[in-house]
């Protein structure tokens, strides 16, 4: 029985470094610049930062729930006219009585 090795007695870790350094040199370059890794991240300004951030939006929110709170104060303002509510009623829909026939209230939808 004759054994079946690979050609010219070449391991298969030596096979699997060749066929990398093949494929690395036949990947395309990225057009364009390469950019080199970020810089290390500063975890004190880092942090910093996030409890800026995080104090602005409290203010933030402060001051629209103060801003909410003075409008609700304010009385409704009147313009004059009938509310839309008023306007609406005025013009008599039709209203639903609660039919249980779905004959009923198809011709009800239907108008």
């Amino acid at each position: 029985m004759a054994l079946r090795g690979r050609r010219g007695g070449v391991s298969a870790r030596e096979d699997e470094t060749r066929r990398d350094k093949r494929a690395e040199q036949q990947a395309p370059t990225p057009p364009g610049l390469v950019l080199p890794p970020p810089p290390p991240l500063d975890y004190g300004v880092f942090m910093q930062g996030l409890v800026q951030a995080m104090q602005t939006q409290a203010h933030t929110q402060a001051a629209l729930q103060a801003q909410l709170e003075a409008q609700a104060q304010l009385p409704a303002q009147d313009h004059g006219g009938p509310s839309t509510m008023e306007r609406f009623k005025r013009m008599l829909p039709p209203s639903f009585k609660g039919e249980s026939d779905p004959l009923m209230a198809e011709s009800w939808m239907r108008g």
